[in-house]
């Protein structure tokens, strides 16, 4: 990649883009963590603390299901319909939902069946912000700028992983509702800053195929190209194996004994190492050997996942996460680079819909892979499994993929060019 190209914040519309990034994650890790929070709460008024871990796996899957029933749909809508339209309505949806939540708490009207019936909610919300947020980005910032986009996006997700839950433990405790509230704001200035995104340029599409032929494409794409294909499965298995966040509360409560403060360290610890490596990657991004870099992430990702489970010292639980973030953004930095330079524009929505649902299948049925773990052998149990099994799937995926350890650089292929924007140019 040039070393030359401009830096992305140069581009007003890649600094709202930005800008609402931040606010979004901010105010969805927040609200998140508080929805777990109480959701293990609740349950333990009545259950054991496996059967309760159990309670938070099953959050992860109720938001994974929508979503991946409506995968093939969210892509095609991404490539079909304005991206700027599909973020600005769902952000706005987001915002409904947080109030909603902030006044069942501020009632004492809270239940697990409140719960369980907004985190669907968010999952179908998830499905279509995805798509359309992520490929976005590459139609704002010329080529040569992305993966250093790319790095400063992640920053702001991983920002809002850390202030997220940071800000939503003290919160919580001067009061219940407040975590809340705030997420209703984030999500509302979220949504402002993408009604200040300029029109963009986009690629035609080729409009004689039916949707279902055109979903079946973007599949098709997926499938055939075993680079973006090794790298999409590479994230799901590692991180439905070794995702250790759904424990979170259980270890904050029962194992450390941490509190709430605890609760908030440990869920904002990941983001911190991510946010290291990131703003790394944003003034020096990878260049050279970028397909082995990734591989050897995801194995140090699983061992620092063993030695969390293995912790009984909150320090040493923060390090090891902080660790974990730290392999896991070398991971997304350059598995979102490959994808994104890899895949034309016109199917850049229904390949972006195919990894946002292996990284949700990762994550939410992660944890409940691991909530149902936790109950037939204990959290403990269930989370070194999970590193070991990461661990061992990064050495066949080497072997099954040959492509991602000779991945040398980002460049994309000569007949594959991006649409992006023009260097320096402002659509505002």
């Amino acid at each position: 990649m040039s070393t030359s190209a401009p830096h992305p914040f140069t581009i007003a519309n890649f600094r709202y883009l930005w800008f609402s990034r931040l606010a979004s994650m901010i105010a969805l890790y927040s609200m998140m963590l508080i929805l777990g929070w109480q959701a293990y709460n609740l349950a333990r008024e009545d259950m054991g603390i496996g059967a309760s871990a159990g309670i938070l796996g099953l959050l992860g899957l109720l938001q994974f299901v929508p979503l991946f029933i409506l995968t093939p749909l969210v892509g095609w809508v991404a490539d079909h319909l304005d991206r700027r339209w599909i973020a600005r309505t769902v952000l706005g949806a987001q915002a409904i939902i947080a109030l909603a939540l902030a006044l069942l708490t501020l009632t004492e009207h809270i239940t697990l069946w409140w719960i369980y019936g907004i985190s669907v909610l968010l999952g179908i919300c998830r499905a279509f912000l995805g798509p359309a947020i992520t490929s976005l980005a590459p139609n704002l910032v010329p080529k040569e700028s992305l993966p250093r986009a790319i790095a400063l996006s992640t920053i702001a997700w991983q920002v809002g992983v850390i202030a997220g839950p940071g800000l939503a433990g003290p919160f919580y405790k001067i009061a219940p509702a407040l975590p809340y509230f705030v997420s209703t704001a984030l999500y509302t200035l979220a949504m402002l800053a993408i009604f200040m995104i300029g029109p963009v340029a986009r690629s035609a599409i080729d409009r004689t195929k039916g949707p279902i032929k055109q979903v079946m494409d973007g599949m098709s794409y997926v499938w055939t190209n075993k680079l973006v294909l090794g790298a999409i499965t590479l994230d799901l298995l590692v991180m439905f194996l070794a995702g250790a966040t759904a424990m979170i509360p259980v270890f904050a409560k029962d194992i450390l004994g941490a509190g709430e403060i605890g609760l908030s360290l440990l869920a904002a610890s990941p983001a911190v190492g991510a946010v290291i490596v990131a703003g790394i990657f944003s003034f020096a991004p990878l260049s050279k050997n970028v397909g082995n870099i990734m591989l050897v992430a995801m194995a140090v990702f699983g061992l620092a996942t063993i030695g969390f489970g293995f912790s009984k010292s909150l320090p040493l639980s923060m390090f090891c996460l902080a660790i974990c973030g730290a392999a896991d953004m070398f991971g997304v930095y350059v598995r979102s680079s490959l994808i994104q330079l890899h895949t034309p524009d016109e199917k850049r929505g229904r390949v972006n819909a195919v990894s946002q649902m292996t990284i949700s299948a990762s994550n939410e049925l992660g944890d409940a892979l691991s909530g149902g773990l936790a109950v037939l052998f204990g959290p403990i149990a269930a989370i070194v499994a999970g590193g070991a099994g990461a661990i061992a799937v990064v050495g066949l995926w080497s072997r099954l993929f040959p492509q991602l350890g000779a991945a040398k650089t980002f460049d994309p292929p000569e007949n594959l060019q991006p649409v992006s924007a023009e260097i320096g140019k402002d659509t505002n």
